[in-house]
C-alpha cells in the first residue's frame, strides 16, 4: 500500500480547498493510506468530505514569516513530522511556506507541488504576490516533480522559476458533481425574478478576477435590455470598491451583491448563466461546477487555455445581451472525471 502525504494550508472557502476536497473525494484511495497535514482545524462540515485520510493538524507559521527568505526559514523551523517513509509528498498549496518546509522535510521519495495559477501573471499585476515570490521563490528548486491545474500556467511557471529540466503533469481540478447537484438542492432564504435572464458570478473579489471589467460589460449591456439582472456572490478585498462602482454606474437596481457562503450551489442552480470575465485563473473550477448544473457559460476568450473543451467570447457584452433563458439539465462530467482520476492514479502509482 502506497504512503501519501498530502500538505495543504486549511479547507476553508476557495479554489485550492475545493480541488482538494474533490480529489480526494472523487478517487478510490482504498489502495493507498493517505495521511492529510492541515495548519488549521477543518469546518465540522468539511470533515465529513475527509473521512478516508488521516488527518494531522499542525501549527501555522507567524504571519510575518511569510516575508523571510525560505532558505531561511528552512533552517529556523522544523516541524513534529511521523516517522515513516512516503511514497509521494505532495505540497497541493503552492503558496504556504509552512507547506513547502513540511514537503521538504517529511521522508519520501518524491515531493511534488501543484501549481494552481499563472503565476506570471500574477506576479505583474499582484504586489502583494511580487513581495511573497521574492521571499519563496527559491523553494521550487526542491521538487522532484509538478502538477499543473491547466495547460495554460505550464509555460508561464517554467519562465518564471528558470525549472525546464522537472517534469510537469497537467491534471485539472476534478469536480464532485453527485456532491454538488446535491448541495444545489438545499432550501435557501433566496429567489431570483423568473422573467428576467439572472447571471450570476462566483469567487473572491480581487482584481485578479477582473469583476470591475465584468461591471462594464453588464452597464453596456443594460443599454441594449433592461430585463437582466447580475448576482455577485463573495468577498474580498475590493469589496468596497465594487460597491462604488456599481452606485457610479446606476447599476443598483440591476446588480445584487451576496456575501460569500460555504455552499453558492443552490445560489447558482436558480440563475440562467455564469460570468467570468478574470484577468487570469489557474483554471476555472467555478465554470465546470456551473456546467454541471446546467448554466450557460459566458467567459473571456483568453480563459480557454485555462479550460480546455470549454469556449469563450471576445465580446462579452454581446453575450450578455444575447442570453436567453433554457431548460437546464445538470452534466454528470462522467469523462472529464475519468480522465483526471486516471491521471491521479498514475501519478500516485509509479
Amino acid at each position: 500500500m502506497k504512503n501519501i502525504a498530502i500538505f495543504q494550508k486549511d479547507l476553508g472557502i476557495g479554489g485550492i480547498q475545493r480541488s482538494l476536497l474533490n480529489m480526494i473525494t472523487n478517487m478510490d484511495l482504498s489502495s493507498y493510506n493517505v495521511d492529510l497535514f492541515l495548519f488549521a482545524e477543518p469546518e465540522l462540515c468539511r470533515k465529513e468530505d475527509i473521512k478516508n485520510v488521516n488527518v494531522f493538524i499542525l501549527k501555522p507559521l507567524f504571519y510575518l514569516n511569510r516575508v523571510i527568505s525560505f532558505s531561511t526559514l528552512r533552517k529556523m523551523f522544523s516541524y513534529n513530522l511521523p516517522n515513516k517513509e512516503y511514497d509521494l509528498a505532495i505540497d497541493f498549496n503552492s503558496y504556504s511556506n509552512e507547506c513547502a518546509l513540511c514537503t521538504l522535510a517529511v521522508s519520501a521519495k518524491k515531493r511534488i507541488m501543484w501549481i494552481h495559477n499563472d503565476v506570471e501573471i500574477e506576479y505583474a499585476n499582484s504586489k502583494k504576490y511580487r513581495v511573497l515570490w521574492h521571499h519563496f521563490k527559491d523553494k521550487f528548486q526542491y521538487y522532484d516533480e509538478f502538477v499543473a491545474v491547466s495547460r495554460g500556467i505550464v509555460e508561464p511557471f517554467r519562465q518564471m522559476t528558470g525549472i525546464y529540466n522537472k517534469k510537469i503533469t497537467v491534471i485539472p481540478n476534478s469536480i464532485n458533481t453527485p456532491l454538488l447537484i446535491r448541495k444545489s438542492r438545499d432550501l435557501i432564504d433566496f429567489d431570483v425574478e423568473p422573467d428576467i435572464t439572472n447571471f450570476i458570478f462566483v469567487g473572491r473579489f480581487t482584481h485578479q478576477k477582473g469583476i470591475d471589467l465584468l461591471l462594464n460589460y453588464f452597464a453596456e449591456a443594460t443599454e441594449k435590455r433592461h430585463d437582466i439582472h447580475l448576482y455577485l456572490l463573495g468577498s474580498g478585498e475590493e469589496e468596497l470598491k465594487i460597491a462604488q462602482q456599481i452606485e457610479e454606474q446606476e447599476l443598483a437596481s440591476y446588480v445584487t451583491i451576496i456575501s460569500a457562503v460555504e455552499n453558492p450551489y443552490p445560489y447558482m442552480a436558480k440563475m440562467d448563466a455564469l460570468v467570468l470575465t478574470s484577468r487570469h485563473e489557474g483554471q476555472g473550477m467555478v465554470l465546470w461546477e456551473a456546467k454541471a448544473l446546467g448554466l450557460d457559460l459566458i467567459f473571456s476568450k483568453h480563459l480557454e487555455k485555462y479550460n480546455d473543451g470549454l469556449t469563450g467570447t471576445e465580446d462579452i457584452t454581446k453575450a450578455i445581451i444575447n442570453q436567453k433563458k433554457h431548460i437546464k439539465t445538470h452534466d454528470s462530467l462522467d469523462y472529464y472525471n475519468l480522465k483526471i482520476k486516471n491521471s491521479l492514479y498514475e501519478l500516485f502509482d509509479k
